[in-house]
C-alpha cells in the first residue's frame, strides 16, 4: 500500500452544509467547527494529520440560484457563502489548517456540493484557503469524481465516501459533471435544459425549498424518503400543484437506482440499458399512516382533481393541476375527520417510523449498500450522507464508521407522536416555523434540537489502530462515545 497517503492521523467530518442566507442556514455551530479544525491542526505537531471533508461541505441547493446546478454562477455562489459572516470563521481555521506543515486537508464531492468538481471551484478554494502559498496549496486534495479518498493509517486501509454513490435519490452523474468541467474549462456553459437532476435535487429545489420558508426546520428531517411527500403536502398545501412532477422524480429515482447500483461496485463498464422498473405511484409516496386517512385512494384523489380541472379550465393540456388548493380540497374532503394537526402527525409517523435511527450500531441502508462494494483490502470504511451517525463492527478486524452531520437534528420520540394530546405543543412549534422557535424549544425536559456534532478519528496508537466515534464540544474537543481497536 505504499502508493496510498500515509498518515498517522485522520479526522473525518460531513455534512456541514455551508450555505444558505440568514434564517435559511441549518448549519449552527460555527464556532464549535472553526474550534475543532483549529483542534485537529495542533495534533501530532511532529506527525502527519489529514482532515477530510466527507461531502456536502458547502450547500448550492439552499442558495438563491437558476436551475438544479450552478455553472456560471457556481464562483459568485461560493463567494458568497464564503463571505457570509456566519460561515468565514470555519473558512479562516481551514486556511490556518492548510498552512502548517503535514498537514492535509481532503474535500469528498458530497450531492449538495456537486460544484466542486468544476475547476473554477477548486482554484476559489485554493486561493481562499492558501493564497500563493505553493506547500500550502499543496496539502489541498480534492476528490470529485466518485471515487471516495483512499489513505493508510499505520497498516490499516481506510476508505471515506460520502455515501450518496448508492443512494438513488441523490446519485451524482460524475460523467456529466466532468462534460460539464470540460466546457467551463473551454469557456463554454450549459442550458438548464441539459442538466437533468436526480431525484433528491428536484425535490429540494422544487418543493422543500418553498416549503422552508415558511417552516425552515424542514431540512432537518431525515432521511430524504418518499415519505417525505405527504409531510411537504400536509404543511403547505400550495405544494400540491406540483404533485403532476412526482412521477418525472420517479422516473429518476429508478433510473438512479440502477445508476447507483453500478458506482462503487464499478462492475459495468459499457451499461445498455437501464432499470424499467415503473415510477411509483402516489399512493406508494404517501406512506400508511397518513393514507390510512383517504378515501378512496390518493391516485384516485389526483385523478379525479385533474378531471376537475380539465373541466374548469377548457382546453387545459399541459399536464398540470391548477392550483394547489383544488388538490388540497380533494384531499381534505376524503380525510376522514382528520384536521391538519392530525394529518401532520401521521405523516410525520410516516417519514421517522424508524426507531433505530439514531442508534449507532444500526445498519441501515447506507451501510448495506456501501459496505457490499468495498473490497476485504479495506479496513475501515467511513460515510456520511445520511445524518445519522454510526460505529459498526464488521467482524474480522475491519469497521464501518458513518461521520453524522453538524446540522441541526431534531429527534421525534414516540411519546410526541403518540397522540393528538402529546404532540400539540410540538405541532405548535413546528407551525410557528422559525429557528429560533425550533432551537429554544424543550420537551419532556430535552432540547428539541439535538447536541450533536460529530466526527470520526482514526489514528495510530502504540503500534495499534485505533477508531473512534465522537462528540465534539463546544470548546472543539472530541468526546468518544464508541471506539474500536484493529488487532
Amino acid at each position: 500500500m505504499s502508493h496510498l497517503p500515509a498518515h498517522d492521523e485522520i479526522h473525518v467530518i460531513s455534512d456541514l452544509h455551508m450555505g444558505g442566507k440568514d434564517g435559511f442556514q441549518i448549519l449552527r455551530e460555527t464556532t464549535r467547527l472553526a474550534n475543532f479544525i483549529q483542534w485537529v491542526g495542533n495534533q501530532r505537531p511532529d506527525g502527519r494529520v489529514a482532515l477530510v471533508l466527507n461531502g456536502d461541505v458547502f450547500d448550492t441547493l439552499a442558495e438563491d440560484t437558476k436551475g438544479y446546478v450552478a455553472v456560471d454562477e457556481a464562483v459568485s455562489t461560493l463567494q458568497r457563502i464564503m463571505d457570509d459572516a456566519a460561515f468565514t470563521g470555519i473558512w479562516d481555521a481551514l486556511s490556518e489548517f492548510v498552512r502548517k506543515a503535514a498537514r492535509t486537508l481532503v474535500l469528498v464531492i458530497g450531492n449538495h456540493d456537486i460544484e466542486l468538481a468544476f475547476p473554477q471551484v477548486q482554484q476559489l478554494i485554493l486561493s481562499r484557503l492558501a493564497g500563493e502559498d505553493l506547500s500550502a496549496r499543496g496539502r489541498i486534495v480534492f476528490s470529485t469524481v466518485g471515487a471516495g479518498y483512499t489513505c493508510t493509517v499505520g497498516a490499516s486501509r481506510v476508505f471515506c465516501t460520502h455515501g450518496n454513490e448508492v443512494d438513488p435519490w441523490n446519485y451524482n452523474r460524475y460523467e456529466d459533471l466532468s462534460r460539464v468541467a470540460r466546457r467551463l474549462a473551454a469557456g463554454r456553459s450549459i442550458s438548464a435544459d441539459e442538466w437533468m437532476p436526480n431525484a433528491g435535487t428536484k425535490m429540494v429545489k422544487d418543493i422543500m425549498n418553498e416549503v422552508k420558508r415558511k417552516f425552515a426546520w424542514i431540512d432537518l428531517l431525515k432521511p430524504e424518503t418518499s415519505a417525505a411527500i405527504g409531510t411537504l403536502l400536509v404543511l403547505d398545501p400550495a405544494q400540491a400543484a406540483k404533485i403532476p412532477r412526482l412521477p418525472a422524480i420517479g422516473g429518476r429515482l429508478a433510473q438512479g437506482k440502477w445508476e447507483a447500483d453500478q458506482r462503487l461496485a464499478a462492475d459495468v463498464i459499457h451499461p445498455t440499458e437501464a432499470d424499467a422498473s415503473r415510477p411509483p405511484t402516489v399512493d406508494e409516496l404517501l406512506g400508511p399512516h397518513l393514507k390510512a386517512s383517504l378515501q378512496p385512494s390518493a391516485d384516485a384523489m389526483l385523478m379525479a382533481a385533474e378531471e376537475n380541472y380539465q373541466r374548469l379550465t377548457p382546453g387545459a393540456d399541459d399536464g398540470t393541476l391548477g392550483t394547489g388548493q383544488l388538490i388540497w380540497e380533494r384531499l381534505t374532503g376524503w380525510l376522514t375527520g382528520v384536521s391538519k394537526e392530525e394529518a401532520l402527525r401521521r405523516a410525520l409517523q410516516d417519514w421517522l417510523d424508524n426507531d433505530a435511527t439514531f442508534r449507532i450500531d444500526n445498519r441501515d441502508d447506507c451501510f448495506n449498500d456501501v459496505v457490499p462494494t468495498v473490497g476485504s483490502a479495506v479496513d475501515i470504511i467511513v460515510t456520511g450522507h445520511t445524518h445519522l451517525e454510526r460505529a459498526i463492527d464488521m467482524g474480522n478486524g475491519r469497521y464501518y464508521f458513518n461521520s453524522g452531520t453538524w446540522i441541526r437534528l431534531l429527534e421525534f420520540s414516540e411519546a410526541m407522536l403518540k397522540d393528538a394530546d402529546s404532540f400539540n405543543p410540538v405541532y405548535q412549534v413546528l407551525m410557528d416555523g422559525r429557528m429560533q422557535a425550533i432551537d429554544e424549544a424543550q420537551f419532556a425536559g430535552k432540547p428539541f434540537v439535538k447536541d450533536q456534532c460529530s466526527a470520526v478519528s482514526i489514528g495510530l496508537e502504540d503500534s495499534r489502530v485505533v477508531g473512534r466515534l465522537a462528540h465534539v464540544d463546544a470548546n472543539g474537543k472530541p468526546q468518544e462515545i464508541k471506539a474500536f481497536a484493529r488487532p
